[in-house]
């Protein structure tokens, strides 16, 4: 797929600010809404844009620990990776979920309320999820940069 200038204008408008009317979208590309709405919709189809969504501030909800969770396994068969995925895709607490290549075979970057709670959720991990070898935990002293926007050149 190819993206044209406008689509890339799209794209950078929504990721700054997915609440944009059609109307202020339109009037930011020089476009009338028809063909905007036209683009969005194509982008959306294509799979460009996947979704919008609200970015919560995750310490006004209570949610204040923020954990990378290093996993590592002997299992490596597709059976035990759909099964480990099934269950960490589960886990709430999961934001994001990661095969890796190096030391570590899997990486979760997890939040919590706080450590009691970090605690609850590795107790759970570690006993839904068969064959973990090594789960090493870095907890987030402080967030210096967090971003949603992809880089769109």
């Amino acid at each position: 797929m190819s993206l044209d200038a406008t689509d890339k204008k799209i794209i950078t408008l929504l990721q700054q600010d997915a609440s944009l009317s059609l109307q202020q979208l339109s009037e930011q590309l020089n476009l009338t809404s028809t063909p905007c709405w036209n683009r969005i919709k194509r982008l959306e189809n294509e799979g460009v844009i996947q979704k919008r969504v609200a970015l919560i501030a995750p310490e006004k909800v209570g949610l204040e620990l923020v954990a990378f969770v290093q996993i590592k396994t002997q299992q490596h068969s597709e059976v035990w990776l759909r099964n480990c995925v099934q269950q960490v895709k589960g886990f709430a607490q999961v934001l994001e979920f990661y095969r890796m290549a190096g030391e570590y075979d899997y990486l979760l970057k997890v939040i919590v309320k706080d450590m009691r709670s970090y605690d609850h959720f590795y107790q759970q991990l570690v006993n839904d999820v068969d064959g973990l070898t090594d789960v090493n935990t870095s907890f987030a002293m402080q967030q210096l940069k967090f971003t949603t926007e992809l880089p769109i050149m």
